[in-house]
């Protein structure tokens, strides 16, 4: 069974093999972890992003989906892109918050990956509510997390979302 711990800090600081970006269905870097995942990764993962713009992603990463590149200065051996959903309260958009962490996942063993830290998708800019989150985070993690990933570790920015973590997983 994985081993999920939590964190309270910069995702871009975390030593694991595999760090998870919050991204922009672009690629092409944003706000929020996605910038800052990009300023501190170097030119390295934009280039890399770009050659996934120009090959299979054209129209750039569906909602759900996952893709890898280089960490570039980063203290991590790859990046997995994911693009989460926009919170709706007209729609129930879990099952594609679910997918961020599924596919990312899958990504992280296809790799052989064996850390992988993830921040609280969608659950910034993208208006999710933490609590509801946090219970979709760990609720998929616990289900999905397979040989040769051994530990997931949430790096949450600041103590509310920690203590909102700590209580999903409790």
């Amino acid at each position: 069974m994985v081993r999920i711990t939590l964190v309270q800090g910069d995702i871009t600081a975390e030593h694991a093999d595999a760090i998870v970006n919050a991204a922009n269905s672009s690629l092409l870097g944003g706000g929020g972890v996605d910038g800052a995942i990009h300023r501190r990764g170097g030119p390295e993962i934009l280039d890399a992003c770009r050659a996934l713009r120009a090959s299979r992603y054209g129209k750039g990463l569906a909602t759900g989906l996952a893709v890898a590149t280089t960490a570039g200065r980063l203290p991590a051996e790859w990046v997995i892109h994911t693009v989460g959903p926009v919170w709706s309260r007209d729609e129930d958009r879990s099952a594609q918050l679910a997918s961020c962490y599924r596919e990312s996942l899958r990504v992280a063993a296809e790799l052989g990956a064996r850390t992988v830290a993830f921040p609280a998708i969608s659950t910034g800019i993208f208006g999710w509510p933490v609590d509801d989150g946090a219970r979709i985070a760990v609720e998929t993690v616990r289900a999905s997390a397979a040989a040769p990933v051994e530990e997931v570790r949430f790096v949450l920015f600041d103590e509310k979302a920690y203590a909102v973590f700590e209580a999903a997983l409790a």
